[in-house]
């Protein structure tokens, strides 16, 4: 047992695997690049349909019930379908993918806006703030650290199954994985699982590093609950005309 792992070491330490098309380092990237699109795609169906199911609590029901039945279907089936559905080339896995990254970011971001204090928010309407003025500068500063968690979820999840685009066959670090299936090379197929979850882990750390960045100071995980919901709400919003009047 001990040589497949002297093996699949000296296969990544092979300067050979380094260089030219099907190098790591091309295949990192295009494993990056398709990725990124999942992730571009999917951001811009959920998101704003997490936003706006969180701030109004409309069709909150039906949007967890779509979300737990899409994360039950199965990546290589769905990608099978589009691939018969839509022919060959990078369309049948992004769209396979996106259908997949939906349901985490989706939840994450309906959860981070529904879990911001309602107190905090009546206030912030009482103050005379829009609707969106609430959204965007009370629910969602409150609520980013618990939305930014979806998020990481979302990414860790595409870095892992965007080896299947491999299968049609398309590049990545997935093309390892079905290289060496074929081939019989288990050390290739260990080394290619061993760069996916390095790679993810990588990813996780920087984006835990951005999600300390975009933490507002007046959120602090000690408080009940796991979250503080200070934000001034006299720095977003006008002041009262009667307060304004008493003040001058």
């Amino acid at each position: 047992m001990s040589n497949i792992f002297t093996d699949t070491l000296a296969w990544i330490a092979d300067p050979a695997h380094w260089t030219g098309r099907s190098g790591i380092p091309v295949r990192l990237l295009e494993h990056l690049e398709y990725s990124g699109l999942v992730l571009v795609i999917a951001a811009a169906i959920a998101i704003p349909l997490g936003l706006y199911i969180g701030h109004t609590g409309r069709g909150r029901v039906v949007a967890v019930g779509v979300a737990g039945a899409l994360r039950a279907l199965p990546t290589l089936g769905l990608l099978v379908l589009f691939a018969l559905i839509a022919g060959s080339g990078l369309t049948p896995p992004v769209w396979a993918l996106v259908i997949l990254t939906v349901p985490p970011l989706l939840a994450g971001t309906y959860a981070g806006i529904s879990s911001v204090d309602r107190d905090v928010v009546d206030a912030a309407r009482a103050m005379g703030m829009t609707e969106l003025q609430v959204l965007f500068d009370v629910e969602l500063p409150n609520g980013l650290q618990v939305m930014f968690g979806g998020i990481r979820t979302a990414v860790l999840q595409i870095i892992a199954t965007v080896s299947v685009v491999a299968y049609l066959p398309l590049g990545g670090l997935g093309r390892y994985l079905f290289d060496g299936l074929v081939l019989q090379d288990f050390p290739r197929m260990l080394a290619g699982s061993l760069l996916i979850a390095g790679l993810a882990i990588a990813v996780d750390l920087v984006l835990a590093g951005v999600q300390r960045l975009l933490l507002s100071p007046g959120l602090s995980p000690e408080t009940p609950g796991g979250r503080k919901a200070t934000t001034d709400l006299t720095a977003v919003a006008p002041a009262p005309a009667a307060v304004q009047g008493g003040n001058t």
